[in-house]
């Protein structure tokens, strides 16, 4: 496939991209705001000053970029800054914390009119992209118009790699066409310069760096005072579909008082789905929502809110990591570390797979990889919460040694900024 064939397809589906943010905002109404931005359409005047602009998909990645985002701020106070999203979860996390006079808005569809119309309203002199945001369409205009684009925090899972390489020339050609693979780990770096990528740099983890979100304090405090006291509580973070059932299933006969199982689904639109399902299993639950507190009977609290996971990581005893219990990849276990929250993590990492090995190494998480032994570990760990308090300590030791990739990253793209 080539960039033409790759633009015809885009437009062919480009009507079921519109119908899917529809479908989505029946129960996120984030989806059904701001569709003239998806097609390059912004309001307000343009920006008279140099522009650096950091792409960051959705909740995770912007917090990622808040470390990078206030030390450009602080390197370059004479420039404009713009955060572009894609999902709705992701901007209004910026709106919550990124540092104020930062411009957030909607990045285009990948298609030639609507990535051109964008270019033209910002003109940004530099422009990051985040992990594996990978858009043929926007690298080769930035390429086109002299506008250096640098991958940073890249990371490349070797499932991935794989999918790309079905593509090998227009994978080559636009990794040819970025200034910079700014990646997380040796292997990430290995993995792209195999797929034709010429400039390669480490630079480490820019979610070492992450900051706690602002309402962090204020969020544990409300959250500590609706569970009370006397409650072990161990949290079921980020969980997929599917996973839920896989927890009542192999986990059932834990759900008792006093433990107390936090379940926070990965995505908000699943929210009512998880409960219908803890209600058709007859298990004592409650809603944050609710904003209640704790029955004595209830034995699992849905996390049905936003902008809280790092209070419920501070509250539990310890975590287990959705995302890994299915072939799903995980998801980012160092927010729990930071906070010095234990972590187990499923057979399934390969999203953080240099980071998930690390982070075991060193006794801040255990890893299984089968489903039969979660009910032993997970009676284990509430058992001895010594034990969950000395690997606290580890994963907080372990973030610390491994920040400093915000600090690399600037020094790296030190001669692209204009």
């Amino acid at each position: 496939m080539n960039l033409f064939w790759y633009t015809q397809l885009t437009r062919l589906l480009l009507p079921l991209f519109f119908l899917r943010l529809w479908w989505r905002g029946r129960q996120q109404p984030g989806y059904r705001l701001h569709w003239p931005e998806r097609l390059g359409h912004y309001p307000g005047p343009p920006e008279s000053r140099p522009l650096i602009w950091l792409h960051a998909v959705s909740v995770g990645e912007t917090r990622a970029a808040l470390p990078l985002l206030r030390s450009l701020a602080d390197r370059y106070p004479d420039h404009a800054l713009l955060l572009t999203h894609t999902t709705p979860t992701g901007r209004e996390t910026a709106l919550d914390e990124a540092t104020s006079g930062i411009r957030r808005v909607y990045l285009p569809y990948d298609l030639p009119g609507a990535v051109g119309r964008f270019l033209e309203t910002f003109k940004p002199t530099l422009g990051f992209l985040l992990e594996t945001e990978l858009w043929p369409r926007l690298i080769h205009e930035c390429q086109r118009r002299h506008i250096p684009l640098v991958l940073a925090n890249a990371r490349l899972s070797e499932r991935s790699a794989r999918r790309y390489a079905l593509f090998p020339t227009l994978t080559r050609t636009l990794l040819g066409q970025l200034s910079l693979v700014a990646a997380q780990s040796p292997a990430d770096a290995q993995r792209f310069e195999a797929l034709g990528a010429a400039q390669v740099k480490l630079m480490g983890n820019l979610k070492f760096d992450a900051p706690l979100p602002c309402a962090h304090h204020a969020s544990f405090q409300q959250l500590q005072q609706m569970v009370g006291e006397n409650r072990t509580v161990w949290v079921a973070a980020s969980t997929r579909e599917g996973e839920e059932i896989l927890l009542l299933k192999y986990l059932g006969s834990l759900l008792t008082p006093p433990h107390l199982l936090v379940l926070v689904p990965r995505h908000p639109q699943r929210f009512d789905s998880v409960a219908a399902l803890l209600e058709a299993n007859h298990i004592p639950y409650q809603r944050r929502s609710a904003q209640r507190p704790l029955s004595a009977g209830t034995t699992v609290l849905l996390g049905d809110s936003m902008g809280e996971m790092y209070a419920w990581y501070r509250l539990a005893q310890y975590a287990l990591m959705g995302g890994t219990l299915l072939p799903l990849g995980g998801q980012n276990l160092l927010e729990a570390l930071s906070v010095g929250c234990p972590v187990l993590l499923g057979p399934h990492t390969f999203n953080f797979a240099e980071t998930s090995a690390a982070a075991v190494a060193c006794g801040a998480a255990r890893q299984f990889s089968d489903l039969e032994e979660l009910p032993g570990l997970v009676s284990a760990f509430l058992a001895d919460p010594a034990l969950c308090r000395t690997m606290g300590e580890r994963g907080r030791s372990f973030v610390e040694r491994h920040r400093g990739a915000t600090a690399t990253l600037l020094d790296l793209v030190r001669e692209l900024v204009h």
